[in-house]
């Protein structure tokens, strides 16, 4: 039995819902020195972590989340805190994920309007 189980629920589809395990499992091997490992699947993926005293996985599927995480003797004391942090490090991500998706259908629009612009300089300059 996990020592810590979360699971939330989300309306992203799979293809977000990764985006959003990517970036939880970056966080977590540049903030906690957590080695992880994703394997994708065709309707779920799972990022397996790990390192000194703790080990787990969070199961990615099109409609949630679930987390399972082993912690060790030591760190078993803190597992209330732990649990809080991982649960407020996911809402995080997933309430950024709406905002982040509209974001990124802006990002090629706003990189065409700075070619735009770059463009135009250089063609009146060489009317000149």
């Amino acid at each position: 039995m996990p020592d810590i189980h979360i699971r939330r629920e989300h309306q992203l589809g799979l293809a977000k819902a990764r985006k959003v395990a990517l970036q939880w499992a970056e966080e977590a091997e540049s903030k906690f020195d957590m080695a992880c490992t994703v394997i994708e699947g065709e309707y779920s993926d799972t990022v397996e972590f790990k390192r000194s005293g703790v080990s787990g996985r969070l199961i990615v599927a099109a409609d949630h989340f679930d987390l399972d995480a082993r912690l060790g003797f030591l760190l078993g004391a803190f597992s209330k805190t732990i649990e809080h942090e991982i649960t407020k490090n996911l809402d995080a991500l997933l309430a950024q994920a709406p905002a982040g998706a509209k974001g990124g259908a802006k990002a090629p629009a706003a990189a065409a309007k700075k070619a735009a612009a770059k463009k135009a300089p250089a063609k009146k300059t060489a009317a000149k």
